[in-house]
């Protein structure tokens, strides 16, 4: 019971990561309005964003073995509450971006720490279904944010209750510290999934130790570009309110939370590969539906497939490396892929609102497509040489 507890509180704390994630995209258009900023003036947050999260993970590990993944998760999510909080009073978009940096390294540090614990106590069916939860998360965050932003709250209203949440569950959290003590002392499944792997490896390519990276990259970059210029674009160019953009929004990230959710069932039964290649197909298909700029209910459609196709890239891609690699070699490329997620997020999104400002949005949709194309190459490429 104690260990189902425990199991409960991980997933909770993991959708502490999403609720911030949407934010940006979502409450841009509002927010942009407030403080009177131009389109790409939202890049210098998302760089603040990534890039404190970046450090955050890399140095998650001495602080992990310091302080033990409860403490530290429980001031992670402190931190992105007062981060959230902060957000819906500040004076000047200056505290946006100053405020952008302690919300970065909490999400940091609980991601690595999370994603490490499940790793080393659980299975590989509850490593989807924590990043399902993650999903609940983000799609709780346009929801409400919408929802606000349609009231007289504003989005201050929702960054205000978005802070609540996570305050909340930095208390539960603090109070159940005791419960960490009690995790799984092994995972014999992950154990033999493991040796089954390492039974059947290849020599390790000198050249796909960086490729595997190099797809984190890509895919966070189309990943998070949706998710912060689909809702300017449904504002800017295709007559919807903040309010409707910040609801269909959430129509692409709970289409990733339902996916991950269903992969926990079937990632066993299809492997990873298939599920990567058939995910970049279905998320081409929601992109090019997209941009095609048809009727309100296609690009509710169009959105909602790109989540879905979205959906399995990550975790599978991630759990794959342990089958590509041997154990030391792998160990090093998973750091590598962390890193580059984060680069991606960074470097990406940013160019695309350099480009929407000289250009206008018109080439973020086609900009996205290609990245799904240049991921595709990639993985295959990547199959083979693994």
């Amino acid at each position: 019971m104690t260990q189902l507890l425990l199991l409960g509180i991980i997933y909770l704390s993991f959708i502490s990561i999403g609720l911030p994630d949407a934010v940006l995209g979502t409450a841009w258009p509002a927010v942009r309005h407030t403080f009177n900023q131009p389109l790409e003036s939202l890049s210098s947050i998302v760089i603040a964003f990534t890039i404190s999260g970046a450090v955050s993970g890399f140095f998650s590990g001495p602080v992990l073995k310091k302080w033990g993944t409860g403490p530290v998760t429980a001031l992670s999510c402190l931190l992105t509450s007062l981060a959230l909080l902060g957000f819906a009073v500040s004076p000047s978009f200056v505290w946006l971006i100053a405020l952008a940096v302690p919300m970065g390294l909490g999400c940091g540090a609980v991601d690595s720490g999370l994603n490490h614990f499940i790793a080393a106590h659980y299975s590989a069916r509850h490593m989807n279904w924590l990043h399902g939860f993650w999903g609940v998360g983000v799609t709780l965050g346009p929801l409400i944010l919408g929802a606000s932003m349609a009231s007289a709250a504003g989005w201050q209203g929702g960054a205000l209750t978005l802070g609540f949440m996570q305050l909340g569950l930095a208390i539960v959290l603090g109070l159940t510290l005791f419960l960490w003590r009690h995790a799984p002392h092994s995972n014999p499944r992950a154990q033999a999934e493991h040796t089954a792997s390492l039974a059947s490896a290849k020599p390790d390519s000198a050249v796909a130790v960086w490729l595997a990276p190099l797809t984190f990259f890509v895919y966070v970059a189309a990943e998070g570009s949706v998710g912060i210029w689909m809702a300017s674009i449904l504002v800017g160019s295709r007559q919807f309110s903040p309010a409707q953009a910040g609801v269909w929004m959430s129509v692409y990230f709970g289409a990733i939370t339902a996916g991950r959710f269903a992969i926990g069932w079937v990632a066993h039964r299809w492997g990873n590969r298939i599920l990567v290649r058939w995910g970049i197909a279905v998320a081409l298909l929601g992109t090019l539906l997209f941009a095609l700029n048809g009727p309100q209910g296609l690009s509710m459609l169009s959105l909602a497939l790109i989540g879905l196709g979205f959906a399995p890239v990550y975790p599978s891609l991630m759990h794959e490396t342990a089958r590509r690699f041997a154990t030391d070699t792998a160990r090093v490329v998973i750091g590598r892929q962390a890193g580059c997620a984060y680069a991606g997020l960074a470097f990406f999104p940013p160019v695309l609102g350099l480009l929407a400002a000289t250009t206008g949005l018109v080439w973020v949709v086609p900009m996205i497509g290609l990245l799904l194309l240049v991921l595709l190459a990639v993985t295959e490429w990547l199959n083979r040489l693994t």
